[in-house]
């Protein structure tokens, strides 16, 4: 069941979606920021928030580091952001990262990847895996040496995480990954991708399309790196918190890798929140129970890191 706030938020949505191939990919991503940035509400006040870039080969990746006035130097969280591989920046998470940062007492890294289609597969993957390590070897630069390291992202970005968490899985040693709603592949079909397929915010007909602008030339959709459920062997994976909404066409797919993590010995907690559909941990200033749930999580996310 839908929660009521969703069902009014829904109400006020124009009753068909534009297909994405009728428009640039630039007006694209201005109307999901300009959405995000009237979605995020209040910022949540840092003790220090710094901009700068990674330096990895060939290429500088942006970030944000988000200090938190409470801090415990427990762990330090590279967050990679939402956005179908195809949008998403700095500025639409940078709510949900405050908050959670505020809530766990922890630094987050946000980072921002290169996107879709001017920059096709693998390189977001490419990002992903070269940021982890990069953040790994210089972790000084951005907390206390030694600072433990979570890998974190949603949707799109969580895929991103998944696939990263299991490239360095035997030379990082990671306290432990956060997919938060992930999108597992573009051809994935389950029960929950049939029931929430139009009409629940994420348009999986959408979501296919953008799948084709970040795979581009590439065919091979068994290649775990583009569907993380054809993986092999997670043996060794960083524990895991897999948080899924209720309506979400992706949910059935994130439980399938919660139980394939589990299958080689990973150990899992799943999340899930009652009545949310994909995107709502960005969604609090209109859906204030979603707070609650980020707040919950932040929750398990302490727990997972003091006894990892």
């Amino acid at each position: 069941m839908i929660h009521p706030d969703y069902e009014r938020y829904l109400r006020t949505l124009p009753e068909s979606v534009a297909h994405p191939s009728s428009l640039s990919t630039i007006a694209r991503r201005e109307e999901y920021r300009e959405r995000a940035l009237r979605q995020r509400g209040p910022l949540e006040e840092m003790a220090d928030v710094r901009d700068g870039v990674l330096a990895l080969d060939g290429r500088d990746l942006r970030y944000r580091l988000f200090v938190p006035l409470a801090e415990h130097g427990d762990a330090l969280v590279v967050y990679l952001h939402g956005g179908s591989f195809v949008f998403g920046d700095l500025d639409t998470h940078e709510a949900l990262c405050r908050r959670l940062a505020r809530d766990t007492s922890m630094r987050f890294l946000a980072v921002d990847y290169r996107l879709a289609p001017e920059h096709p597969f693998p390189a977001a993957v490419d990002d992903a895996v070269e940021a982890l390590r990069y953040v790994s070897a210089h972790v000084g630069e951005f907390a206390a040496e030694g600072t433990k390291l979570i890998a974190m992202g949603d949707s799109a970005g969580a895929s991103l995480v998944a696939v990263a968490a299991a490239t360095t899985r035997h030379d990082l040693q990671l306290a432990g990954q956060v997919l938060m709603y992930p999108t597992l592949g573009p051809e994935v079909m389950t029960d929950s991708s049939h029931r929430y397929a139009s009409g629940y915010i994420l348009e999986i007909d959408h979501l296919r399309y953008d799948y084709q602008q970040y795979l581009g030339d590439w065919t091979d959709h068994t290649d775990p790196r583009v569907t993380p459920l054809f993986a092999n062997d997670l043996t060794g994976a960083p524990a895991a918190i897999v948080v899924v909404a209720e309506c979400d066409p992706l949910r059935d797919e994130a439980i399938a890798y919660a139980g394939l993590l589990e299958h080689f010995g990973v150990r899992v907690e799943i999340l899930e929140a009652e009545g949310m559909l994909h995107g709502f941990l960005r969604m609090g200033h209109v859906i204030p129970d979603a707070l609650d749930i980020v707040d919950d999580v932040a929750t398990h996310l302490r727990q997972y890191v003091a006894s990892a």
